[in-house]
């Protein structure tokens, strides 16, 4: 038999052992990088998620901004207009007393009058103020009209309105001043 240490193959073992303890040392060596590296690509997974969320959040309060700048454009003037609906109603109650021998004497007053009502609601409409006008046979709508009083009125049906005290504005889709309004409360029978 041949002398072990004269073997080609054995020299081979030795030097595959020596490769493996080699690669060893370096899969050691490896072992930081390596979670180094998954340390890093976790690092830039949560950057990522984070600047994604950032940027959710700056379109949010973009369009949140935006809804608030119509709503203030569309309802900044909400308190304005309530303060105008007085100046509304006394024109109109000026101009409902009014009877033929008055307009025969003070003609050019009350044509003045109802000029500035009419001038007053095209102001109104140019800036999203619409009448809420009940007449008196219409159901009562709480959302709409407040009842002022209740009365049994006889030929009219529980819930109806019976007379109408002011009319009520909306401004835009909102309601500015509902209705103000007597209704009946006759007993259905």
């Amino acid at each position: 038999m041949a002398d072990p240490k004269e073997d080609p193959f054995l020299d081979d073992v030795e030097d595959i052992e020596a490769d493996l303890d080699a690669m060893m040392e370096a899969e050691v060596d490896l072992d930081p990088e390596v979670s180094e590296i998954d340390a890093l690509k976790a690092e830039r997974d949560e950057l990522k998620d984070r600047v994604l969320r950032m940027l959710a959040d700056s379109e949010n309060m973009r369009k949140r901004g935006e809804r608030d700048r119509r709503e203030a454009e569309q309802y900044g003037g909400s308190r304005l207009a309530r303060d105008l609906l007085p100046v509304y109603d006394n024109l109109r109650r000026a101009l409902d007393t009014v009877n033929e021998d008055q307009r025969a004497v003070a003609g050019g007053v009350i044509d003045g009058v109802e000029l500035t009502l009419r001038e007053l609601l095209n102001v109104f409409t140019k800036h999203g103020m619409t009448p809420v006008i009940p007449e008196a046979g219409d159901k009562f709508d709480p959302q709409l009209h407040q009842a002022m009083f209740e009365a049994p009125m006889p030929d009219t049906k529980a819930g109806e309105i019976i007379q109408v005290m002011a009319e009520g504005f909306m401004l835009h889709d909102r309601l500015l001043r509902p209705a103000q309004v007597g209704v009946s409360s006759t007993p259905a029978g």
